[in-house]
């Protein structure tokens, strides 16, 4: 029997799992890392404790499976995207912790290359916008700050790279590789032309002797080192979690969506063979490539959505766990007319406001701590509901159903505000930890023996259960206090 081991490296955990000929999990394993915060809107990994913890879950998801590691007939990566890494290349030692996707330190940086009209020519070629959340600025700071680095970087003596390209380094020691999903997250790659771009690399001075190998999203890069687990496992796939977590879906059709709920939730829609420039300033990104053929998607991010349930628990200490928080907003029948918008990183797409932050408005000594839990998840689905509608513009569609998936998706009464809030069907796999079952599919593919579909992974759908006239208030209202967050510092 075909087994496959998936590495889902995500920003608060590294994950494993081990899934067999049919697309089902058998074996499992994860480890939380530190989370790093040495000044406000600043957030940091250690890169060697990422890789420490994913390589000990990798052989934990085997022990789990009752497999021994020349039972996996392949590995595929599925990794937290846009999160930066720069190395050495002689020691493979990082020359400082990684700058993590919500890291805000290069808001200044982004802004000035704004000032001086470079947006459109990075929209044009990457389908990104200047924003701290991409790779591209936060290596230029890396390069601007650190002596030397950035003469060291023109002698080839660093290495670069997003997180899948990390552990495939240190797995497979020396291979320095992408795929074009991942590449389409840097403000470095053209996604035309599925190369690096010199223009851009030119006006973020950023030496293209750090950049990986870009190959495609499913092929046998290299075999593992076998001092890791045991046995020299093909590395056969790599996506982004949002790319994978949508090939596990099933999104191989134009005008098929799902949205991940993890720390932050991403919305994505299948388009095609054909990018499509966004009018809502969504992004336009790689999904994957295989053979010759590259799918495209429209992505909507938002910083905030399972991070709100954290804060929750660890900032304001209303729960002690976050499963705690679907009981306790369900206790109320709805949040009182309190709304949260979760600005704490600034607000992503459609809006891009890096420097909103959060506000708490229409409470009253009514209010409480079940009306803040009700405010959170709704903050959470409302968001979400501003990408799908800004998509359905730009791709000309109207969505059918919603596949969702991710730790949050777990929460039923967030389902059902969602599939409340945006007026269609959301449905949810049994299993949905489908960004491994993407990367392991992908892995499979890449040494030929590709996992078959899963019966039915629709498990779950949730039906809109409200009119629309409340619908729409709700909406308003949300959108009254997105302006108030908006207009915050005046």
């Amino acid at each position: 029997m075909t087994f496959i081991l998936a590495l889902d490296q995500g920003t608060s955990s590294s994950r494993a799992i081990v899934f067999d000929a049919s697309g089902q999990p058998v074996g499992r394993a994860q480890r939380e890392f530190t989370q790093h915060f040495p000044q406000p809107g600043w957030v940091e990994h250690d890169a060697g404790e990422i890789w420490q913890s994913q390589i000990a879950v990798a052989a934990a998801a085997i022990r789990d499976a009752g497999l021994v590691a020349s039972d996996i007939a392949a590995i595929g990566i599925a990794n937290q995207r846009e999160t930066t890494v720069l190395w050495e290349r002689a020691s493979g030692r990082p020359l400082q912790r990684a700058i993590v996707w919500q890291d805000r330190r290069t808001a200044a940086l982004c802004e000035a290359l704004r000032t001086a009209g470079h947006e459109p020519r990075f929209v044009e070629k990457t389908g990104l916008r200047l924003d701290p959340y991409f790779s591209g600025s936060k290596l230029k700071w890396l390069l601007d700050t650190l002596p030397g680095a950035r003469e060291r970087a023109r002698r080839g003596e660093l290495a670069f790279g997003t997180i899948d390209t990390w552990l495939a380094w240190n797995l497979c020691p020396g291979l320095h590789v992408t795929d074009p999903g991942n590449a389409s997250r840097t403000l470095l790659f053209n996604i035309h032309q599925g190369v690096w771009d010199d223009e851009l690399l030119d006006l973020l001075d950023i030496p293209r002797a750090l950049l990986p190998e870009v190959g495609s999203s499913s092929e046998v890069y290299a075999r593992a080192d076998p001092r890791w687990l045991g046995a020299a496992i093909p590395l056969s796939g790599i996506a982004g979690d949002q790319q994978a977590a949508a090939f596990g879906q099933g999104c191989n059709a134009p005008g098929t969506a799902k949205n991940t709920y993890g720390t932050g939730a991403f919305l994505l829609l299948n388009t095609g063979t054909q990018p499509i420039a966004s009018g809502h300033r969504l992004l336009t990104t790689v999904g994957w490539r295989i053979g010759e053929r590259t799918d495209y998607m429209l992505e909507g991010s938002v910083f905030m959505a399972g991070a709100i349930i954290q804060w929750l628990r660890d900032g304001l200490g209303i729960i002690t766990r976050v499963d705690e928080v679907e009981a306790l907003a369900a206790s109320v029948a709805d949040s009182d007319g309190v709304v949260l918008v979760p600005a704490f990183a600034g607000l992503g797409a459609p809006w891009w406001a890096s420097e909103a932050r959060a506000t708490l408005s229409g409470m009253t000594r009514g209010t409480t701590r079940a009306h803040l839990a009700r405010a959170a998840l709704e903050a959470i689905a409302c968001q979400c509901v501003d990408l799908a509608q800004a998509m359905e513009q730009d791709a000309g569609i109207r969505l059918h159903e919603l596949r969702v998936d991710g730790g949050a998706a777990a929460n039923d009464l967030l389902m059902q505000i969602q599939a409340d809030l945006l007026g269609v069907t959301v449905v949810r796999p049994q299993c949905i930890e489908t960004t491994a079952l993407g990367a392991a599919r992908l892995a499979a593919l890449g040494v030929g023996q590709p996992l078959a579909e899963a019966v039915d992974i629709r498990s779950r759908r949730f039906e809109p259960a409200i009119g629309s006239d409340q619908r729409e208030q709700q909406l308003a209202r949300w959108h009254r206090a997105v302006a108030w967050t908006l207009d915050w510092e005046k």
